[in-house]
């Protein structure tokens, strides 16, 4: 891979202070109702520049959820085609990596969300299966009931 520019390249510490902050950022225009088209694009730049500062300091878990968050935007804004590219990228991840429990839950959600956002049902019911079986096996309630709760927004 190319070295990273010089001009983006941080402290460590500075580097998990950006993506954390930038990752919590994506979230509140996620949960924001009366999202404004400026506030849709920032909120893929920032999701986008998360995972990017995540790349070089993280473990792979953070990897993969950079990639559902990049995901989740998108759907969000329905533009089917990232969300299942990166949908698809965070599960590759989490196989890769042999990550599971909650992470695993949630590429299956991921998944779910992107192929329904692309009107591919058949697809998004199967994947909403998987993440309903995997999060099953998630330990932590408090993740358990989130991942159920996210899994009744989905498009039917």
């Amino acid at each position: 891979m190319p070295t990273r520019p010089t001009s983006v390249s941080v402290e460590p510490e500075l580097q998990k202070k950006l993506a954390s902050e930038l990752f919590n950022y994506v979230w509140t225009l996620l949960e924001r109702p009366d999202r404004s088209e400026r506030e849709s694009d920032r909120m893929i730049d920032a999701a986008h520049a998360s995972r990017f500062f995540w790349e070089a300091i993280s473990e792979p878990v953070k990897h993969a959820r950079g990639e559902w968050q990049i995901s989740r935007a998108y759907a969000t804004v329905e533009r089917a085609e990232p969300a299942l590219y990166h949908a698809q990228r965070c599960l590759e991840i989490c196989e890769d990596q042999r990550i599971g429990g909650f992470d695993l839950a949630y590429a299956y959600e991921a998944l779910a969300r992107a192929h329904g956002v692309a009107g591919e049902s058949d697809k998004a019911s199967r994947y909403e299966r998987e993440a309903r079986e995997a999060g099953a096996r998630i330990t932590e309630q408090d993740d358990r009931d989130l991942l159920f709760s996210d899994l009744e927004t989905l498009s039917r």
